[in-house]
Formats: C-alpha cells, sequence, structure tokens
C-alpha cells in the first residue's frame, strides 16, 4: 500500500487577535513594516494590513456583482497574470491566470532561453465591459496587449499585442457611458509621457491619429481612468525627491481640460510607499483602494486594503490630515462578515486533473516534460538539462509558490524517488534573481536528492555551489523549508514525515529583478533526458511555528 501524507493549509496567522478600537488604526510604532505577526482577517471582524503579505504587485481591482477581482503583475512566471477573487477585499483566493503561454508575449520567456527576470508581465489593468472582462497589460520591450474572457477563471482568448513597441508600461481601458473605448499609458522610454488614445469598436486597436499626451512628471504611471458622479478621475502616481506619491487628476470631458493634480496621500516610506492599485466600493458601501506596497523586501511587494475618503469631490486614499490628505492606515473594520478565511497560496494534493491556479512556472515550462496523467494523484516532473548547469535560475520547469512573511511558514513536499536516474537532481528550492550580480546563480539554495552511479545522496546547494551528504536509500523524501517574520530559512530532510533533520541553516531569502523570494520544487538532470520524480503532495503552512513537528 502506498502512503499518502496529506496536511491542510494552516492560516494561523489569521485566525485571532488581540481587540483593537473601532475605526481605523493609523501608522505609528505599530505600522513598523515588517514587524506583525497578526495580519489580513483577525477574525474579531477587524483587518489588518498588509492583507496580503506576499508578492502580489502592481495590483488593480473590480467589482462586478457582490464579487471582487484584482489581477496581479507576474513577470516571466507561468501562467502570467494572476486573478484573485474576493467577497470582502481582504480573503483572497487565486481563481487563474490570463496568459496561459508566455510565448505569446515572446520567445525570450520559454524555457530554452529564459531572458527575461525583471521583466516580461507588467502592472495591467482588469474591467468588466459588455458582459465580458478584459484585462491589458505591458511589457518594457514587447509593448502593450490586451485579451477577454467572459469569466474570470478563463479560458482566455490568445493576447492581441496593440502596441508592439518597447518603454511602455502601466496602462488602463476605460469605457466611457456610450460605449466608446479609450486607453492610457506612460511611455517610460520618452520621460514618462502619459498618452490617451481612443480604441476601435471591438477594443483591441489603438487609434493612431487619437493619440495625445496629457501629462508628463518624474516617473508618472500606475495609470487608470475612472468615472464618478459625471466627473472624468486620471489616477497615477509620481516621485517626488526619492519617494512616490498618489496623484490625481479630474476633468469635465474625457478631452479635458484636465484640472491641477491633486496628492491623495502622503509620501511614506516607512509604508513602502503604497502606489499601485484599484478604487472600489465595499460591500459596506465604504470605498477602498487596494494597492501593492512599491518598495520591495524578500517577500516582495504586499498588498493592504486602505479606507478611501471622498472629500470636495476627491477620493482621499488613507486617513485624511488637516490638509485633507491621506496618511497611512494600518488596521480597520471587515467590509464584510461572513467570509470563510482564506488566501491566494497553499497546500496541494496534486488530485485534480489541471495544475492548480496556487502554481506558475519559472517560465514557460517544457509541457512535454511535466505530467499531472501519467501517475493520478502525483505531478511528474522529468529531468533535462537546464541552460547553465546546476544553476537554477536557468533550469527549466521549476514550479513555483510565492513565500509569505508571517510569524512562521513551512513548505513541505513529499517526493518518490524511484523513477531517478543517473545524473539527476531534485529537490526543493528558494531563489531570486539577481540580474546585475557577477554570480547569476546568486541567492539560491535546495535541499534535495542527487543520483550518482546508481546511488542517491542528500544534497544542499547555495548560489549555485552544490555539495553532496549522505547517502538516501529510502524511496521517498520529505523536504521542507522553515521561515519566520526575518526571512531566514532552513531546509530540513526527513524519511517520515515526522523527524526532519535540518541540511542547510539561516539561508536569507532576498528581493531581486522587482520580484521576492519564491519556493519551488524542481528536477534536472545534465547527464541526459531521463529520470522522472512524482511529487505527492505539499503541504504550505502559513503562519505556525516552524519548528513543530508536521503530524
Amino acid at each position: 500500500m502506498t502512503f499518502r501524507w496529506r496536511y491542510p493549509l494552516v492560516l494561523s496567522a489569521i485566525l485571532a487577535a488581540a481587540a483593537a478600537p473601532a475605526g481605523h488604526c493609523q501608522a505609528g510604532a505599530e505600522g513598523a513594516w515588517g514587524g506583525r505577526a497578526q495580519w489580513g482577517d483577525l477574525g474579531n471582524g477587524r483587518y489588518r494590513n498588509p492583507v496580503l503579505p506576499a508578492d502580489y504587485s502592481d495590483l488593480d481591482a473590480i467589482r462586478v456583482g457582490d464579487d471582487y477581482y484584482a489581477i496581479s503583475s507576474t513577470f516571466q512566471f507561468s501562467p502570467g497574470m494572476a486573478i484573485l477573487q474576493s467577497r470582502d477585499l481582504v480573503n483572497w483566493k487565486t481563481v487563474g491566470h490570463a496568459v496561459p503561454d508566455l510565448t505569446q508575449v515572446s520567445p525570450e520567456l520559454n524555457w530554452d532561453r529564459m531572458n527575461r527576470y525583471g521583466r516580461g508581465v507588467w502592472a495591467g489593468a482588469i474591467r468588466h465591459h459588455a458582459g465580458r472582462y478584459w484585462i491589458y497589460f505591458g511589457t518594457p520591450e514587447e509593448g502593450y496587449f490586451m485579451t477577454s474572457a467572459e469569466r474570470p477563471e478563463g479560458p482566455w482568448a490568445p493576447l492581441h499585442r496593440m502596441l508592439p513597441a518597447a518603454g511602455w508600461d502601466d496602462c488602463a481601458p476605460f469605457w466611457d457611458d456610450d460605449g466608446k473605448g479609450y486607453f492610457i499609458g506612460t511611455n517610460f522610454k520618452d520621460g514618462y509621457k502619459i498618452h490617451l488614445w481612443e480604441m476601435s469598436a471591438d477594443n483591441k486597436t489603438l487609434i493612431p491619429e487619437s493619440d495625445r499626451v496629457i501629462y508628463q512628471s518624474k516617473g508618472s504611471e500606475a495609470n487608470k481612468l475612472y468615472k464618478f458622479n459625471g466627473i472624468y478621475y486620471h489616477f497615477f502616481s509620481e516621485v517626488q525627491g526619492d519617494t512616490r506619491v498618489m496623484m490625481m487628476r479630474r476633468a469635465p470631458s474625457i478631452r479635458g481640460p484636465w484640472s491641477d493634480k491633486r496628492q491623495l496621500m502622503h509620501a511614506d516610506l516607512a509604508a513602502r510607499q503604497p502606489n499601485q492599485g484599484g478604487i472600489v466600493q465595499g460591500p459596506d458601501k465604504n470605498w477602498y483602494f487596494f494597492t501593492h506596497h512599491g518598495d520591495g523586501s524578500w517577500e516582495g511587494r504586499g498588498a493592504s486594503l486602505l479606507p478611501v475618503h471622498w472629500i470636495d469631490g476627491w477620493p482621499v486614499i488613507g486617513q485624511p490630515d488637516a490638509a485633507g490628505i491621506g496618511t497611512m492606515v494600518w488596521e480597520g473594520a471587515m467590509p464584510a462578515l461572513g467570509t470563510p478565511r482564506q488566501f491566494p497560496q497553499g497546500s496541494d494534493e496534486f488530485n485534480a486533473g489541471p495544475l492548480a491556479p496556487v502554481w506558475e512556472w519559472n517560465y514557460q515550462p517544457r509541457m512535454d516534460k511535466w505530467s499531472m496523467s501519467a501517475r493520478p494523484g502525483f505531478m511528474r516532473l522529468h529531468g533535462f538539462a537546464g541552460l547553465d548547469g546546476g544553476n537554477l535560475l536557468k533550469v527549466g520547469n521549476v514550479l513555483t509558490q510565492r513565500v509569505v512573511r508571517g510569524s512562521g511558514q513551512s513548505f513541505v513536499a513529499r517526493l518518490e524517488l524511484k523513477g531517478m536516474a543517473d545524473g539527476q537532481h531534485t529537490g526543493l528550492a528558494h531563489f531570486t534573481a539577481q540580474p546585475r550580480s557577477r554570480n547569476s546563480a546568486e541567492s539560491t539554495a535546495s535541499a534535495g536528492i542527487v543520483m550518482m552511479d546508481g546511488q542517491r545522496y542528500v544534497e544542499v546547494s547555495r548560489d549555485g555551489s552544490y555539495t553532496r551528504l549522505q547517502p538516501w536509500p529510502q524511496d521517498a523524501i520529505w523536504l521542507r523549508s522553515s521561515w519566520g517574520m526575518d526571512g531566514r530559512t532552513t531546509l530540513s530532510v526527513s524519511a517520515d514525515g515526522k523527524q526532519f533533520l535540518p541540511v542547510l541553516a539561516d539561508f536569507q531569502l532576498t528581493w531581486g529583478a522587482y520580484r521576492g523570494s519564491r519556493a519551488g520544487l524542481f528536477t534536472f538532470n545534465p547527464v541526459a533526458e531521463q529520470g522522472y520524480v512524482d511529487v505527492d503532495a505539499v503541504s504550505y503552512v502559513i503562519g505556525a511555528d516552524p519548528h513543530t513537528e508536521i503530524k
């Protein structure tokens, strides 16, 4: 009988919190970034920011009926452009991706090139129009793209390139009351000029003769267009000094004239500069801004939910001060009660047919080298050579999830090893790209198994350097990574899923190429295209003591 190990996702960091005062809690000692063991839905009718202490960058959000949908940029990870769903703006789950095949963007995003760290799918916007969902986004080399679907879970139409040019980012569509479509975006290559176009009737083409520059300032991007009470609003952010701040202009017509800019929130380095996001009305009829924090740490750019106060027709973000400019808010009342606590990342037993949307590959994977059907209930990964020896940043078919900054996490995988071949490596890795480093494998670490001369051995790596440890006669192995609020992880191995032996300690998770660290599963074989491993299950425990035994 095959032993099947199963362990559910735990969100203990969200389940309990001390009582908090009514209203919103502003920044202060409690507001020091990275020091909050409790976050998200506190379980007492309140929430604490960041609601998603993980890498959910370049957010946009909309409301459709009683549901909220958000998108987050994915850079070189595939499938691209993550789609999240919520009922209360605090508890989110991943429901899909808009770009199933990154080679629609560029062959440089394929497993045989892997040449887009820090680039690929950047910020975009999601909208619901004419009974369909629409997503528009930019890539810094390839230009602007769009796709649409009847349901946010997909299937999404093949990508259509609207502007085949480098140097553009942070775009958004807008449809007026008469159904006429418009499109806004920043040309960062040309001094951050913000352009506005009309779109064709099918919403796929920018009309060249309609192009005009409507604004320009230092770093002006993060564009959104809204219409509230008959007034047109242009939301954007810009750089003042060394800090990014959120701004807005308004006009009686989409063609202007546009007012002077209004600052919506104070610059806040301590809060890591919230700036990119979407304005929505909550289920409690109040207004909110769902945003990322734009200054990265090892967990990436986390997401917060900030209240919006309408003052003199302007949506001030955060808690207004005496001058009517918003300040950071760390805690508030839940916009709605009764929603199950949930998080976009989690455990997987690989029992479903398609790969669960909590996963993303590092680059577009080699499709003939992984399978969910070869052995039902398992994810099979086949060995083949990477592009740069044992450099994990250049190994195809690395299956990943975002790391979380909480009081204690453990990411545990059970792998069956009978199918391994000589020369094959497999394991659990953490990695962050450091494209300017002299060592292209810097900020990578792994623990796993290597097979040599018919024997399996425990193996660890750090920054591309591999060390072989003791023999491993067992046909299965549990691999665990454990980290806490400081982002220092310990990699351990186990023969039974209960007693774990640390094999690589004190690896500091890092930020790089605009992304936080990732946890991933890999296999490669530089000797020959042979061998496979079967991933039985993954337990992603969030917010628990990482040093307790898994039972």
